[in-house]
């Protein structure tokens, strides 16, 4: 395995990507490759497609987004022909003018080469199938679990369960590690903590959750985290 992709349980790895620390995750069964986030560039994402494809000798056939900020969607061009999931509501914001453009400046204020997200923007590839609630992916025999479990970080969080020993959920920015969580302007604050709770419900109290930046943490972290965003944003 490369040094940059961490084994988080058989046929489940992630890599922390160098820059905006934002993570990238895959989950391989015998019938492809899921791509949990794609990146802050194009560059980014057909780096991850050309690693994850020496890595596992299989293809990417899926694409998850866990929300629309540009340090996790911006590569998705690079996996043409791969079908991308989305929380409801994110292929209509990645389709808009207006909130493409806002993502195009967003990445060049973090410090993306002006070019690079242009050209990002340019393809950018909104979801093709958008999750209101629950979805299983079959890849094989393994099955996955796309759950829409926000607003929280954003108005559209998507968590991603892959079942196994130990089950692997993949958060988003719904958790952070790394630093405290962001909340920008399209967060839901008030609505934050009960998408923690809905997704410790969803991994429960053994599961590894993977936030999207940062190291990997149990139950007992994201519940700490949850406490703290209800008081942080508690109603005076």
């Amino acid at each position: 395995m490369k040094p940059t992709w961490e084994e988080l349980a058989p046929g489940v790895v992630r890599r922390r990507m160098p820059g905006w620390d934002e993570t990238i995750g895959a989950v391989a069964g015998s019938a492809g490759v899921l791509v949990v986030d794609t990146g802050a560039t194009l560059r980014d994402g057909a780096e991850t497609r050309r690693q994850l494809v020496e890595l596992f000798g299989l293809p990417v056939t899926h694409v998850a987004l866990t929300h629309p900020h540009f340090d996790h969607v911006l590569g998705t061009a690079a996996f043409a022909g791969v079908e991308v999931y989305g929380a409801v509501g994110t292929a209509l914001l990645l389709s808009g003018h207006r909130a493409v453009e806002e993502l195009r400046e967003d990445a060049i204020r973090h410090g993306v080469d002006p070019d690079a997200a242009a050209e990002a923007v340019d393809v950018l590839v909104a979801p093709h199938h958008q999750v209101s609630g629950e979805l299983t992916l079959a890849l094989g025999e393994r099955q996955i679990l796309l759950a829409n479990v926000g607003p929280g970080h954003t108005c559209h969080d998507l968590a991603v369960l892959v079942p196994g020993e130990p089950e692997v959920v993949f958060c988003g920015d719904l958790v952070e590690e790394s630093g405290d969580p962001q909340a920008g302007p399209d967060a839901q604050p008030g609505q934050w903590p009960a998408a923690l709770d809905r997704l410790l419900a969803l991994g429960g109290e053994d599961a590894t959750y993977v936030p999207g930046h940062g190291a990997v943490v149990d139950a007992a972290f994201v519940r700490a985290q949850r406490d703290l965003l209800a008081g942080r944003f508690a109603h005076p």
